[in-house]
This record gives structure tokens, C-alpha cells and sequence, in this order.
């Protein structure tokens, strides 16, 4: 919200030395925080005068450009010291020719200094040669003084021709023009909507400063009858309120005046035509919504609803849209004429013929609006107050100011008849303890300040012994229970007198075994070189696209947010890869080439058939209801996702590098394991978005907990990662669930280490770590390490086999083993898996 200083000053009595930037501090304090200062104008010094032209001649120039020789009153104090002599006035040469004899126009002279035409620096003004006289100013345009292009209609974006009752030459344009305007620009908190108006800033700036407030919306209102334009409201629900007056003899090519469209520049909007420009006006002013409609493209009654299905409306910004039964229409005889509250329809809309303007002021439901325009896609300054909620008690009062600005500036007459639907809702009252206040924030703040201060807001407030009840004034729908008074008297008190108490810290236990698990492997993995990332839980249809996953694989059975962040990722998602392969391309794409990271956390995954029942607000839910809401939520188990690519060691003075594989990422899985006191099993797999030879099941015992391998080379280019990027992913609550808290220290032997290697011949399909796991189990306690060195394919060992060769190392706790014994643990080892796997030793 955008609000000018000179206007905050008309409805406050700020006091006259008040800076912007105090008034901004001040408003900030109290909820409207500070955006920006805007100074428009600061840089235009030096004499800026208003001049009358009195000759003008037209001198074409033999580049086919034709100029204006002009002689200028600039005032009998300007003319002497600027012109050819002091009987004379100012000589200025100008291009333009959107003015004639007889015009006020606002002169700069030398030593003048304007904004520059790109609106970076300024220009300085000098009397000068050119096309064969001494031009001693300029004439200047809308854009020369900083005013924007085509920013005030009487100007059309070229010389600014001033009224002709603006003021006498010599006159100084500045305060005429608000050139020098402060503006203060607010951010504004959604239930905060009466702060979206210039009556409710100012009214938070004379509480900041304790000043009298001049409320704008305090006139009288004009009495019902029956003589005003036919309106019919069928929904007082959506629509508790609808005035209408008409004004009749308008003429559509009156300017709006100058301070008018200076204003609404500096609150952000930009100038139109006097009809639209008094309904901005207004709406910035009181923060009531007006629609102005062509009253002779009327047909019938006014009629307010709601939408049928198939219903159609082209709307002022030039779309056809499809209606839902939700919205709430208006219609007169010839069909739908405007979508309530959010914008106009083109049938009926002002234009340069409209000479008769029926003003709607009508309060709408706020919900309504805001799930109109969400479902439209529609954002307007008129909606988004009303989807906010305005003060519904002011229709009459907009309705009957809109019509007198457009008579007064529009040459219009205001008919008589006044039509008023409805009734304003009965605003709530609130009662609380008298003491609440002082409880809730620890000041010390007495009865009657809490009672001075809610006063100031608005309310009625009535005392007794041990409460105080308030009656919410109309403009604040955002007070509904005790504890928003509370706010409001500690937020004028002051929130810098909140005692700062740190609060004694309550003797724990410290971390629960799962918060110490997971800080485990999280710098496990940091020590492994990962770093974590953090990413959004959603997904789309075109992300498990990319994956490869199949139509039936459960990874695709989702759950749809209603109300999505991003329409392209409408899904929880089920699988942390999509947005992990995301952040992969993304840091790829900023030069990062080497990387390896993780991310720990829950993905979403519902029950099949199972529908959220939608439960009523106004009541506990029953419980049967509170059963079926249970039932309803989707388990959200903890994932842990890893990504590889690039190098994993790089190349120096040491040596080569090496690029991260497929094999890295399951080991990285089990050095995670392992952390936690678990053993995995690793068995090879074949599953989207793996590659099918390059893929690996991750075990507990015959307990699925994960996979790990290669991406396959189309989910590569799908996400634009490298080919033969790694990516890992498990379900860590299944691993944190079998832990080992704590762990028996390893029994160190003191006695040297008995090494044997064997290589053995095996099918090519057995997972090494299976082969290893036999091994182990055959050697027996003796067997310190089992460690796979080595792995040959080739004709040597035949088709559909390989070779792999284990370093096994032995030890006892109380002896130097003997070579025997070392021989016949090997020997042991060997023989199981000839057993089990049908392994042929290699010699």
C-alpha cells in the first residue's frame, strides 16, 4: 500500500515537523511495516513556474521538423530577469504541439535542474542557441516532470496544460503539482485490509502519534427511497449489502484534475479517464470497492446471484471465462454483466461515449471473493480488499462520494433516487478478564490504559468489575476472540516494553535413541563427503514420468493437494529422487560438477481408496468422524536419498582420479548401516529409475529397506544429471527402527593377523556381498575381515561367469594361530561355497 504523506495529512493532524521516516517507524511498530520511503520529485530544483503562452509561431526547420518560437508570461519578476529585455516576456523554443495561445503551462528556467528523460540523473537547464534563438527554459511535458507517460490525461504524455483556473504566471508549481510528495509504502498483513485505504493508514498514524483523526467515511448518508435504479439481490449471504446512485449528463471527455491523478500516481495507479479515476479514487481513500457501469447499457434490473453452470462472461480484461455455480454474479435482462466483486463485464463497461454512470457500492462475502479470484486467476486492487473483508457500514457514504466527484469534475447531475439492498451484518462483541492483557504479555498495564487503547482502535468498550466487553468496530473484521484485544493494547502500549525473561530451561533427558540415530547418520554421511540438502515434498505427473515408473507401480499412487503451491506439482510425493535429481542439474548448471549429497526426509504415502472425509468447523468432531480422519492420513515415512556424480576422488600430485560409481553409492548405504549397529544385504534388482543391470537391493535380515545403483540413461537426460549419475534411496525409519542403541566395545586382539586370499569362479549373477557373506559363515570365528580385491571376466573363467578374489584375514584372542588352523578356517570357508553357490577355486 502505497500512501502519500500530504493525503495521511488531511484525515491526521501529524504534527508539521513529523518526518516520513519517523511516520514509517511509528507505523511499523504498530503492524504496518515499512516497504520503502518514495521521495518522486525531490530532484526537481530551481525556478518551476506557472507560464501563460502568449504568441506562439511555428518555424519549420529544414530537417521537416517543425518548432514553436513562443513568447511566454512567466510573471513580471521571471519575464524581467529572463527576457530579451524587461518589457519582454521569456522566449522558449519548443517541439510539441499540444498547446495553444492562451494556455497555463508549468515553465522550468535556467538554472532549473529536471529528472532525466530514462528517469536515471537529472538535466540541468541553461539558456541556449538553438534553431536560431535563445531559448531561456523549457516548456515541460507529463514525463519531464517526472509525472510518468501519459500519466495525466489533460497532458496525453506530451506539454502538461494546466486548468485554466490552476493559478497566476510566476506562480510556483510545485505544491500545485504535489512534485515533492513523500510516499510511504506499507506492507500490509492480510487480515490488516481496512490498512489498504489512506482512512485507515492515517487512522494507525494518529494512534502512533496520539493526534486527532478526521475519519472521511464520517458524512451523512443519503436516505433510501424507491426512485433509485431497480436492484435484486438472491443471495444476501454472498452480498449482505448493494447501493446504487446514478449520475446522468457526465460528460466521458472531462480530464480528471490534476491533484486526482497525482494521487493515484503516487499510490501506484495509473490514470485512466475521470469515471475510472474517481472509482480508484474513492476506493484508495475509504478502501470501499466501486464499479461504475454505462447506465444506458443497462437493460432491466440489476440482479445479484450466484452463477449457473455453462455460464459464460467476458470480463473488462478482455477474457471469456467459464462460471462455477460459486460465484456470485451480477445481471440485469440481457444476462451476466459482471463477476461480483472481482471485476466488470465487457458488455456494460464505461468507455469515451458514456455519458450516464450508474455507481455500485456493494459489501461482498469475503470467502467468496477470495475463491472466485483464485479459481479466475484474477488479482485486482478491488479484490483483493474484498476478499480481505470491508467495512460493510460505508456503501452509501462511497457511492454517495463517487457520484459527487463525478458531478463536480464531470459536468454530471446526481439523480435523486438512492437504492439500497440489505443490511450491514451486527458486528461481534468480545468480552474478556480486565486483566488479560497484562497476563498475557507480563506488563504492567492498568484497566484503564487497556480500555483507552481499545477505544482508540474503534471499539465500544463497556467495563465491569472483572471484564471488559468490546464491540469490534466494523472496519476490523480481523478481531474475533480475547486474545486479538490483547494485541491491540499491547501493540499500541508497545512491544519494546515486553519484558525480555528467558525461561528456565526444564531438566531433560536429552535426545530420544531416534534423535541420536539420525544425528548419527547424518555425520556419517557428512564424514563420507555428502552434504544434505533440503528440498519440497512435491512432485508432478511429468517427475514420475521422468523416473520411468510404470502405470501400476505404487510409487504413483499420490496424494493430490487441494491447494497446491505450484499447479505442476500438485502431489505429495512418495520418492524423495525427483527433487534430489532436481537439485543435481540445478548446482550442475551453476559449475558444480563433482557432487555427492543426501537428503533425510518423510515422504507421503495414502492409503488406496481411502478419501479425507471433510469435516465441519463449528463443532468438535464426533468420534466416529475423529476415527475416520485417523484412518485417513497417509503414512509419512523417513527416506534417506543419495546422488552421486563426478568424481569421487580427483586427480592431483597423488594420482589419478576416480569417478564416482554405482558401487559407491550401495557402499555409502552400508557404511550408513553400519553406523547404526545393522548389516545390509545387498542382492541385485532390476526397477525404475535404476539401470537393470546396475541395480541393488538393500536387505535387513529378508527385509526390503532400499535400493541403490545406476540411473538408467533415459532418467539421466530426463532430469539433464550426467550419465551413470548414482542415486540411492531408503526407508530410514525401517533402519532406525532396528538400531543398536548400544553397541559392546570389539574385543582387541593383541596376537598378529593370519592372511589368506582365494579366488573362486562363480556365475556371473551372484552378488559378491552374498559370495562374501559366505565366506564369512564358513570360516568361522577365526575370520577377522572378509575384503573383495579383485573381479576378472573372460574367457579364462568361461561365459556367464566371473572371478572373484577376497583377502581374508584371521585372528584368536589368545593365541598366534598356527599355519593349520589358518588353512583349515580358508579350506572351511571355500567349501560352503562350493556348497551353496557352486564356486570352483582358481589356483
Amino acid at each position: 500500500m502505497k500512501a502519500p504523506v500530504s493525503w495521511i495529512r488531511e484525515y491526521a493532524d501529524l504534527p508539521a515537523d513529523a518526518s516520513a521516516e519517523d511516520l514509517a517507524a511509528r507505523l511499523t511498530a504498530l503492524g504496518l511495516k515499512l516497504e520503502a520511503i518514495e521521495r518522486p520529485g525531490h530532484d526537481i530544483t530551481g525556478p518551476l513556474v506557472i507560464g501563460r503562452v502568449l504568441t506562439m509561431k511555428p518555424e519549420p526547420q529544414k530537417n521537416g521538423k517543425t518548432i514553436n518560437w513562443c513568447r511566454i508570461d512567466a510573471g513580471a519578476e521571471m519575464s524581467q530577469q529572463f527576457g530579451a529585455n524587461p518589457a519582454e516576456a521569456v522566449g522558449i523554443v519548443c517541439g510539441a504541439h499540444n498547446f495553444a495561445v492562451g494556455d497555463l503551462v508549468v515553465v522550468v528556467l535556467p538554472g532549473g535542474v529536471l529528472p532525466g528523460a530514462d528517469g536515471s540523473g537529472t538535466v540541468a537547464i541553461e539558456a541556449r542557441n538553438t534553431y536560431g534563438h535563445v531559448s531561456a527554459g523549457m516548456i515541460c511535458s507529463t514525463k519531464e516532470l517526472g509525472l510518468g507517460e501519459d500519466a495525466l490525461p489533460s497532458g496525453m504524455g506530451g506539454i502538461l496544460v494546466l486548468p485554466s483556473d490552476a493559478g497566476q504566471p510566476g506562480d510556483d508549481v510545485v505544491e500545485l503539482l504535489h512534485l515533492r510528495d513523500e510516499v510511504v509504502e506499507l506492507e500490509i498483513n492480510p487480515d490488516r485490509a481496512y490498512a489498504l485505504s489512506l482512512r485507515g493508514v492515517a487512522r494507525e498514524a494518529a494512534l502512533a502519534y496520539g493526534v486527532a483523526f478526521h475519519d472521511p467515511a464520517e458524512r451523512a448518508k443519503p436516505a433510501p427511497d424507491d426512485a433509485g435504479y431497480p436492484v435484486v439481490v438472491d443471495d444476501a449471504e454472498g452480498c449482505p449489502v448493494f447501493v446504487a446512485r446514478t449520475v446522468s449528463g457526465f460528460d466521458p471527455a472531462a480530464p480528471t484534475p490534476t491533484w486526482m491523478s497525482r494521487r493515484l500516481l503516487l499510490s501506484g495507479q495509473r490514470p485512466i479517464s475521470l469515471a475510472v479515476d474517481v472509482t480508484n479514487y474513492v476506493m484508495f481513500e475509504l478502501g470501499r470497492p466501486i464499479h461504475g457501469y454505462d447506465a444506458d447499457k443497462l437493460s432491466g434490473p440489476i440482479r445479484v446471484r450466484r452463477a449457473e453452470q455453462g455460464e459464460r462472461l467476458t470480463t473488462l480484461d478482455g477474457n471469456d471465462r467459464g462460471l462455477s455455480p460459486e460465484d456470485l454474479v451480477v445481471t440485469d435482462d440481457s444476462g451476466i454483466i459482471g463477476l461480483g466483486g472481482v471485476m466488470g463485464g465487457r458488455t456494460t463497461e464505461m468507455s469515451g461515449t458514456t455519458t450516464r454512470v450508474l455507481v455500485e457500492a456493494a459489501h461482498w462475502d469475503a470467502v467468496s471473493m477470495f475463491r472466485t479470484g483464485r479459481r479466475h486467476k484474477l488479482t485486482s486492487e478491488a479484490g483483493k480488499r474484498n476478499e480481505r473483508g470491508v467495512d460493510p457500514t460505508i456503501c452509501e457514504v462511497a457511492a454517495e462520494r463517487v457520484a459527487e466527484l463525478l458531478a463536480e469534475y464531470g459536468g454530471g447531475t446526481v439523480e435523486p433516487g438512492v437504492t439500497v439492498v440489505g443490511e450491514p451484518p451486527e458486528p461481534p462483541t468480545i468480552t474478556i478478564p480486565i486483566d488479560l492483557p497484562a497476563r498475557v504479555t507480563g506488563m504492567d498495564i492498568a484497566s484503564h490504559t487497556s480500555i483507552a487503547n481499545l477505544e482508540a482502535v474503534g471499539c465500544a468498550v463497556e467495563a465491569a468489575a472483572d471484564t471488559l466487553t468490546a464491540t469490534v468496530p466494523t472496519w476490523r473484521p480481523d478481531l474475533n476472540d480475547p486474545f486479538d484485544l490483547v494485541e491491540e493494547v499491547a501493540r499500541i502500549v508497545g512491544y519494546e516494553d515486553v519484558p525480555s525473561v528467558l525461561p528456565k530451561a526444564p531438566s531433560g533427558r536429552g535426545l530420544t535413541p531416534e534423535q541420536s540415530m539420525r544425528r548419527r547418520v547424518g555425520r556419517t554421511l557428512a564424514g563420507q563427503g555428502y552434504v544434505e540438502v533440503l528440498n519440497f515434498p512435491f512432485v508432478g505427473e511429468a517427475d514420475l514420468d521422468r523416473l520411468g515408473l510404470e502405470a501400476v507401480d505404487s510409487r504413483r499412487t499420490t496424494l493430490r493437494l487441494a491447494n497446491p503451491l505450484s499447479g505442476e506439482e500438485p502431489l505429495m510425493t512418495t520418492t524423495l529422487l525427483p527433487a534430489l535429481l532436481r537439485t543435481v542439474a540445478r548446482n550442475l548448471s551453476r559449475g558444480t560438477d563433482d557432487l555427492a549429497l543426501f537428503e533425510a526426509a518423510p515422504v507421503t504415502l495414502p492409503h488406496s481408496g481411502v478419501g479425507t472425509p471433510i469435516l465441519a468447523v463449528d463443532r468438535r468432531p464426533t468420534e466416529g468422524e475423529w476415527d475416520d480422519l485417523t484412518k485417513a492420513l497417509p503414512q509419512q515415512p523417513l527416506h534417506l536419498a543419495l546422488a552421486l556424480c563426478g568424481d569421487r576422488n580427483r586427480a592431483g600430485w597423488w594420482g589419478k582420479g576416480r569417478r564416482a560409481s554405482w558401487s559407491d553409492v550401495i557402499e555409502t548405504a552400508r557404511v550408513v548401516a553400519g553406523a547404526i549397529g545393522l548389516d545390509l544385504t545387498v542382492r541385485s534388482a532390476s526397477l525404475a529409475p535404476w539401470h537393470p543391470g546396475r541395480c541393488a537391493q538393500l536387505l535387513l535380515g529378508e527385509t526390503l529397506v532400499g535400493h541403490a545403483g545406476e540411473l538408467h540413461p533415459k532418467v539421466c537426460r530426463a532430469f539433464g544429471v550426467p550419465a551413470r549419475t548414482s542415486v540411492a534411496e531408503l526407508d530410514l525409519d525401517a533402519l532406525l527402527a532396528r538400531a543398536v542403541t548400544l553397541r559392546k566395545a570389539p574385543a582387541l586382539s593383541a596376537y598378529p593377523v593370519a592372511k589368506e586370499d582365494v579366488a573362486l569362479v562363480v556365475p556371473e549373477t551372484l552378488p559378491s556381498a552374498e559370495l562374501a557373506a559366505t565366506l564369512r559363515g564358513g570360516a568361522g570365528p577365526l575370520c577377522e575381515s572378509v575384503r573383495l580385491f579383485d573381479v576378472y571376466t573372460g574367457h579364462q573363467v568361461g561365459e556367464g561367469h566371473k572371478s572373484l578374489a577376497f583377502a581374508l584375514r584371521f585372528r584368536a584372542p589368545d593365541r598366534t594361530l598356527t599355519e593349520q588352523e589358518t588353512a583349515a578356517a580358508r579350506d572351511a570357508a571355500v567349501a560352503l561355497a562350493v556348497q551353496r553357490h557352486s564356486a570352483q577355486q582358481r589356483t
